[in-house]
C-alpha cells in the first residue's frame, strides 16, 4: 500500500468565532471520518490539527520571521496520513474528509530512498 497526506486547507475565520456546539460537531465529524477509512480499504496512520496560523515561524534562506509563510485565505489547518491501495482510493478517502472552512489536497508521499522526479 502506498501512504498519501490529506492535507487539510481552511479558512481559519471559520473557527473565529465558531460556538462550543459548532466545535463539537466539527469534532464529530473528524472523528466519523476516521471510522469512514478502514471501511473503504484504508489505513490511517497519522494526522493532528495544527496550531492557529499566527502561532507559525516561516524560515527562508536561513532566516526566521514570524507568520506564515504566504498570505492567503486559507492555510493548512490540519492533515491525515492514510495507507491506500493507490492514489483513486486515496481520493475517496480523502472526499469524505470534513473541511467545511475550505478544501482538502491529497499528495502521494515519498520513500526518500528513491528518486520520485
Amino acid at each position: 500500500m502506498s501512504q498519501f497526506a490529506i492535507l487539510i486547507y481552511e479558512d481559519p475565520a471559520y473557527y473565529a468565532t465558531m460556538t462550543p456546539e459548532g466545535w463539537a460537531a466539527v469534532v464529530d465529524a473528524h472523528n466519523a471520518f476516521t471510522t469512514q477509512v478502514p471501511e473503504l480499504g484504508g489505513t490511517l496512520t497519522g494526522g493532528g490539527a495544527l496550531a492557529p496560523v499566527t502561532t507559525a515561524t516561516a524560515i527562508k534562506g536561513g532566516s526566521a520571521t514570524d507568520g506564515p509563510f504566504v498570505e492567503s485565505k486559507e492555510a493548512l489547518l490540519g492533515y491525515y496520513v492514510v495507507e491506500a491501495r493507490d492514489v483513486d482510493l486515496a481520493i475517496e478517502i480523502a472526499k469524505l474528509c470534513p473541511a467545511t472552512g475550505g478544501g482538502v489536497e491529497v499528495r502521494p508521499l515519498i520513500d526518500p530512498a528513491t528518486n520520485p522526479f
